[in-house]
């Protein structure tokens, strides 16, 4: 008997089960058993079924054994292991370059005043108009603060930021290029290397929001010859709600790294209590308060899975998953006024994928009455956010046979 071709059909959404050679790692995660349907993995992620026992472990032993000794035996330089974690499993960044602490908003104001003084005497800091809000408000208080012009690029929403457009704007007075690899409406995945090269070739920095790319497309920070990054880790990390953000700074720009949050984490010497400050050596200058020790354990967990399985098999699962989200939405949704918000090719596609009609707020609202649970962004935006070790394709098959059955 030939295989199901017709995407709609139950039995399509269980080959394709029953083919995902990720498919066993979804038992891993928390309430994958159940029939909720998850659409919302590019804002929070679910958790690890290990992460549980890791918390009590940590609470019995690691807390509540060795209190405040655990600085010294490990603590301290969690920011750095954790983040170096990041970096071989995720961002393609060699050891010593990244850091984890802070929200993303705090990183990003460190990072952006840490690059705009790269590049002294240059005036201008050219972002995306339909950026993530708190990029763009990150972006004009630092303006504000340091008399800088911000250079808008105009974009298509249900597109994003091409090499031309960013050429376009870019010049001799460009100190920083600020942009997200995956823009967090569409999912438009931007030429991060091109772009980062029409930035050099005009004597800027780069600063790339990672936020909606980690854990979800391969990285390689290195290669592309970024020089700064940042993103959240709660989204395909599944460090939990609130687990602290990371900073990527390439190794050349170390010793020119002056960030503006000088707190005493981030001192050469953190217990001689000086009075002034001397920045550490390295990405550790980055790190301003204590580290948030707790916010870092779910994260670990999420790490040792990724390295494990590898990045290029879960870009390939995310594809295949936003693929056959697009090819349902074409059958099923299309013919009820639903428009596709999102690239229609997966080379330009991130891990989510949007869907408009002037109704989604409330097909949405009805959704999570109903156990299905995306997200909605303006202007009529249904956002799919399928995170690609703990989603499978009859879920999403299911959820969007409701979002079908409502607009109907």
């Amino acid at each position: 008997m030939a295989p199901p071709t017709d995407p709609t059909d139950p039995a399509y959404a269980a080959g394709l089960d029953a083919a995902d050679p990720l498919g066993p790692h979804r038992d891993l995660f928390v309430g994958a058993e159940t029939p909720l349907v998850y659409f919302d993995g590019n804002s929070l992620g679910r958790p690890l079924r290990v992460t549980g026992e890791r918390l009590r472990t940590f609470v019995e032993e690691e807390w509540g054994g060795r209190l405040i000794r655990g600085w010294d035996e490990a603590w301290m330089d969690l920011p750095l292991v954790v983040g170096d974690g990041i970096g071989a499993a995720c961002l393609g960044a060699a050891a010593g370059q990244v850091a984890v602490g802070d929200s993303t908003t705090v990183l990003l104001y460190k990072a952006l005043r840490a690059a705009v003084a790269l590049r002294p005497g240059r005036t201008e800091v050219v972002l995306n108009r339909d950026d993530f809000p708190t990029d763009r408000y990150v972006a004009a208080s630092v303006a504000r603060e340091l008399g800088l012009t911000l250079r808008w690029i105009e974009v298509d929403p249900a597109a994003g930021v091409s090499v031309d457009d960013a050429a376009g704007v870019v010049g001799e007075r460009t100190a920083v290029v600020l942009l997200s690899h995956v823009a967090y409406r569409s999912a438009w995945l931007a030429d991060a290397p091109a772009i980062t090269a029409v930035a050099h070739d005009a004597g800027a920095v780069v600063l790339w929001d990672l936020s909606h790319s980690v854990g979800s497309v391969p990285l390689a920070l290195d290669d592309w010859g970024v020089d700064l990054a940042v993103g959240c880790t709660y989204k395909y990390l599944d460090g939990g709600p609130g687990a602290p953000a990371f900073v990527y700074a390439a190794a050349r720009h170390h010793e020119g790294l002056d960030q503006p949050v000088t707190g005493w984490m981030g001192h050469a010497d953190p217990f001689a209590m000086g009075p002034d400050w001397v920045p550490a050596p390295g990405i550790r200058r980055m790190v301003s308060g204590t580290p948030p020790i707790v916010g870092m354990l779910a994260l670990q967990d999420m790490l040792r899975l990724l390295a494990a399985v590898g990045m290029p098999a879960v870009r390939q699962k995310s594809v295949a998953l936003t693929s056959y989200a697009v090819d349902l939405a074409d059958a099923w949704l299309a013919p009820l006024g639903v428009a596709l918000a999102s690239p229609r090719d997966p080379e330009r596609r991130g891990g989510h994928v949007t869907l408009s009609h002037p109704r989604m707020r409330e097909v949405v609202a009805a959704l999570w009455q109903a156990d299905v649970l995306p997200d909605y962004r303006d202007p009529g935006g249904l956002r799919l956010g399928l995170s690609p070790l703990s989603t499978s394709f009859t879920e999403v098959r299911t959820g969007l046979a409701a979002v079908r059955d409502l607009l109907a």
